[in-house]
């Protein structure tokens, strides 16, 4: 599925633990609602009613989870958000603005679990067709600042406990999906302030709007 396609315009927002995902994506979506589009934002997992039921299983549940399992948990989150929220909403004319997608998969699960990246990878084109957005904004991060963020904020996730070397990993497959893929990808260092970064998703959003 080509995004672009459809006239709402689909956004994702990816990089580590940390890096201030989720309060971009809040800015985005105030600055599309401020010049007049509709917008929804989302995240994954937990972006439906049976991706809040996986989201507690992998972040807080009991015990191991083995790292193939993990992989397909998020590949499940990712079919049924895509079908049953994320496309109805760009066919609508709804812009969609996202915390993670299949980029962090290959990240977390292919990288930081030591699965191939790549096979990680066609798991979640296989569970949604090939759906990809039409801008990924990758939030770029040293792992030791992302880590005394994380730390700031109490008591951490399965992954947000995971050890330096695995967000360094995590960088490191970030940026190479980045470097691979630069047409989708912008990066943009999360060092900078939060008006700083804003700004500068703003004018990747702009980009991106007036060259549909």
């Amino acid at each position: 599925m080509n995004s672009s396609n459809y006239r709402g315009l689909w956004v994702t927002f990816e990089g580590g633990d940390g890096v201030g995902k989720s309060t971009q994506a809040e800015y985005a979506r105030q600055y599309l609602r401020s010049i007049g589009r509709d917008v929804i934002r989302t995240r994954e997992p937990g972006g439906t009613e049976l991706g809040v039921q996986i989201r507690q299983l992998i972040l807080h549940g009991k015990g191991d989870i083995d790292p193939h399992a993990e992989a397909l948990l998020f590949a499940a989150d990712r079919a049924q958000h895509v079908r049953a929220y994320v496309k109805p909403n760009l066919a609508a004319g709804v812009d969609v603005i996202q915390d993670r997608y299949l980029d962090s998969s290959v990240a977390y699960q292919g990288a930081g679990r030591d699965l191939d990246p790549e096979e990680v990878r066609h798991l979640s084109v296989w569970a949604t067709e090939g759906a990809l957005p039409e801008l990924t904004i990758l939030l770029d991060l040293d792992p030791a600042i992302a880590a005394a963020r994380v730390g700031g904020r109490g008591a951490a996730d399965r992954i947000e406990a995971e050890p330096n070397e695995f967000r360094k990993r995590l960088r490191a497959e970030f940026l190479l999906q980045a470097d691979r893929d630069p047409d989708r990808f912008v990066i943009i260092d999360a060092r900078l302030t939060e008006v700083e970064v804003a700004a500068r998703v703003r004018a990747a959003i702009t980009k991106r709007l007036l060259s549909r």
